[in-house]
């Protein structure tokens, strides 16, 4: 991989990590305890707080998972084998790396 694309891919990459932190961030607030005053609020509304709840912790964690991922990613462009497979070593095709600049497998080691 030259320089360009390697470049092109650290963007790409910073631009994620951003966004997913900003993301992680104000996911925080969604994932705070549910009141459970019934005089304030109904049973099904509390209900419906509940499981928003809990999706929002749901996608608060694949997130910050998503996020570690994108920081694996860097640290390789600055050791320098970022866009070789991490199973046989060989280059990864940038169109993959286009769809998803986190990945870590040739596609025949990924299947």
């Amino acid at each position: 991989m030259d320089s360009a694309q390697t470049e092109h891919f650290k963007s790409l990459l910073l631009k994620l990590q951003a966004s997913l932190a900003d993301t992680v961030q104000s996911a925080e607030k969604a994932g705070e305890t549910v009141e459970l005053d019934q005089a304030r609020v109904g049973r099904l509304s509390r209900m419906d707080a509940m499981q928003a709840q809990q999706m929002a912790l749901e996608t608060e964690r694949r997130n910050r998972a998503r996020l570690l991922l994108v920081q694996q990613a860097l640290r390789r462009i600055e050791r320098g084998d970022y866009g070789d497979c991490l199973e046989c070593g060989e280059p990864i095709d940038p169109r993959r790396l286009e769809a998803d600049p986190t990945a870590t497998r040739y596609i025949a080691c990924a299947e």
